[in-house]
Order: C-alpha cells, then sequence, then structure tokens
C-alpha cells in the first residue's frame, strides 16, 4: 500500500474547512473530519477507482459534505493536492501539480 501525502495547502483546506463546520455545530467539525478520514482509506485501498477529472489528477467524493479530495497516483505515493469544495472556484488547485 502507498503512503499518502497533503499539500501543504491541502492540508490547510482541511483545518479551515473542519473549523468552519465546527463554529456553525459544535461537532460538525469532528464529523467532517471523520468523513475525510474514510475517503481517504476508500483512496489509499483502491486508489484507480476514482474518476480523472484532468489530466492525471482524480477525485473522491466527501461523504456528507461538498467536498472533494484531488489527488495524484505517484509511484511512491498518493499525493493530495486538494480538498476542495465542489462549488467553489473550481481549478483553483491546478497549479499544485
Amino acid at each position: 500500500m502507498r503512503a499518502m501525502t497533503f499539500h501543504e495547502e491541502a492540508s490547510a483546506e482541511v483545518n479551515e474547512a473542519a473549523k468552519y463546520y465546527e463554529e456553525r455545530v459544535p461537532g460538525l467539525g469532528l464529523l467532517f473530519l471523520v468523513a475525510l478520514e474514510e475517503a481517504v482509506e476508500k483512496v489509499l485501498a483502491n486508489p484507480e477507482a476514482f474518476q480523472f477529472v484532468g489530466g492525471e489528477t482524480r477525485h473522491k467524493l466527501i461523504r456528507r459534505f461538498p467536498y472533494s479530495l484531488l489527488y495524484i497516483i505517484e509511484s511512491d505515493r498518493i499525493r493530495v493536492l486538494a480538498v476542495a469544495h465542489q462549488k467553489r472556484r473550481p481549478g483553483y488547485w491546478r497549479n499544485r501539480l
């Protein structure tokens, strides 16, 4: 099984989204992180199962939240480029390739 790494800005996106949800409803930020972890586990188990969104970049929807895990498969790892809101700034993460 390959390792998974997060782009520095993707990690910041996770923190921002969790904080946003937690401020709205206590406990919702934690639910976001649990849903993200489930998405990560599914990608690690079968990284080629998810749809391409351009070039070599694939995405996995995060259950119950309007976010996608955007990643590329490299020889030694899976690199997460973004944890992106599905309705905001499409394609902003492309410069992270």
